[in-house]
């Protein structure tokens, strides 16, 4: 359960990252209303990650919870923001993956 609830922190993380891209383009209101969606998916994640981190190992916990992050976040940058999807960026991101499956698997 502590992995789910690590994988939901980690797609609020996403989530901020989002709102904050979203608040960067938009003016007056709708700016605001992307940065109360940002502080407020910063929170989610910070206290679903506290949750996590109860019976996870700390640095497992915080490396699956960056990696999530960081995943999506340039998946979310390539898909929704129109950055560019080159071969090097696919593939760090690539073996990001993979180092955050062998962290779940060698974790207690």
């Amino acid at each position: 359960m502590n992995w789910i609830i690590l994988i939901i922190a980690g797609l609020f993380e996403v989530a901020f990252a989002a709102c904050l891209g979203k608040a960067k383009e938009a003016t007056g209101t709708n700016a605001t209303y992307w940065y109360i969606g940002f502080v407020l998916c910063l929170l989610i994640s910070m206290l679903l990650l506290l949750k996590a981190t109860k019976e996870l190992p700390i640095g497992t916990a915080y490396a699956v919870w960056t990696g999530i992050g960081a995943i999506g976040t340039v998946l979310l940058g390539i898909f929704i923001f129109k950055e560019p999807a080159t071969f090097w960026r696919l593939f760090f991101i690539s073996t990001l993956i993979i180092s955050l499956i062998g962290l779940k698997i060698v974790s207690n």
